[in-house]
């Protein structure tokens, strides 16, 4: 465990940065150091851009890694959430049902937008898709958690056999819908369950952006109650945490920012398991500090796998989310076995 914490985030951010360069300059078009200044250079003087290169750097390259650093970053933080709401490592956003649902929504709006009122389909689709993302995502987590819960305490294990079988509701839902649309329709809907950075733009991270500084912010000001309900319940209440309230605040929030990255790159499976624990072992447990330095981890490993994404095949690309389970799903097995969630009894809080 690293003594000093501090220490911990300035090496991850140094790492992001050097992460994101080489994401930025490997390619099937290289574009390097001086071209990335250059074009920089010109995009503040307002001039027209010189070459191919310096186009590519500035409307594909460059939003395309910010999104998928920020994106990596989201689904870190909000695993340590929701594994330090529910005082167990393999919980993540997408066992409770959250991914599945706001994938259900996204599907909805490819298919049948036609059918909503007029109102609303005046509405852009850049604001549909994410709007009904969020009201899948947060149906589906509210449901698994409130189906979960028992008069004395939330088991785990059901808590996972219900995520379960409402993903699998939703996963239904959504085969219904690829199955009833028009091949354009359903490609859009299979390539965006299998997650992909392909179509990222700047109004994409200016807009997941917005909806997570300010919650990542809420967050970090939880995380000091989070550690006062790692004691328990009833402990907590002593401290004067309402624990109640903190559990639809972190999940209100957590699904919230999953919901609006899922919304425009689609379903990526196992970071939010992944890094909370990796940088457990590293920082320790003290959510305060495990917050942040999972959101720099959760970035600079997803900005990785989308480089495997479109180095690996290139010209092609790999959809991110094959990459992301092919990592996670032995990962999570691990990690069943550690906590022994496998054997009779499971896991909950008092």
């Amino acid at each position: 465990m690293l003594r000093y914490p501090k220490i911990a985030i300035i090496v991850l951010l140094f790492l992001l940065a050097i992460t994101m360069v080489l994401a930025i300059s490997w390619g099937a078009v290289p574009i390097s150091l001086h071209e990335m200044y250059e074009s920089v250079l010109l995009l503040i003087q307002n001039k027209s851009l010189n070459n191919i290169h310096e186009a590519i750097f500035l409307d594909i390259r460059l939003p395309r890694v910010l999104l998928c650093a920020i994106t990596g970053g989201i689904l870190a933080a909000a695993g340590v959430m929701m594994q330090g709401l529910f005082r167990n490592p393999i919980v993540e956003p997408g066992l409770i049902g959250t991914s599945a649902g706001a994938a259900f929504g996204a599907s909805f709006i490819f298919v049948l937008s036609g059918t909503l009122p007029l109102w609303m389909q005046h509405l852009s689709g850049v604001f549909l898709v994410p709007l009904f993302a969020f009201i899948g995502g947060i149906v589906a987590t509210v449901l698994v958690y409130t189906l979960a819960c028992s008069a004395v305490k939330v088991s785990v294990t059901n808590l996972l056999l219900i995520g379960i079988a409402i993903n699998a509701i939703a996963l239904s839902g959504t085969g219904f819908l690829s199955f009833i649309s028009r091949d354009p329709q359903a490609r859009s809907i299979t390539f965006w369950n299998l997650g992909s950075f392909s179509g990222a733009s700047w109004w994409q991270f200016i807009t997941v952006t917005a909806i997570t500084l300010p919650v990542m912010y809420l967050l970090q000001r939880f995380t000091n109650q989070l550690n006062a309900l790692m004691l328990g319940d009833k402990e907590a209440g002593f401290l004067g945490v309402q624990t109640e309230k903190l559990k639809w605040q972190i999940l209100l929030l957590n699904t919230a920012m999953v919901a609006i990255a899922t919304a425009f790159v689609g379903v990526i499976a196992f970071v939010g398991l992944i890094v909370p624990h990796i940088m457990r072992l590293w920082v320790g447990g003290n959510n305060r500090v495990l917050l942040p330095t999972a959101f720099l981890c959760g970035a600079i490993l997803l900005t990785i796998a989308d480089m495997a994404a479109r180095l690996l095949i290139a010209p092609s690309e790999i959809p991110i989310g094959i990459i992301t389970s092919l990592v996670g799903a032995p990962v999570f097995i691990i990690l069943l076995k550690q906590t022994q969630l496998l054997k009779k009894g499971g896991g909950g809080y008092d």
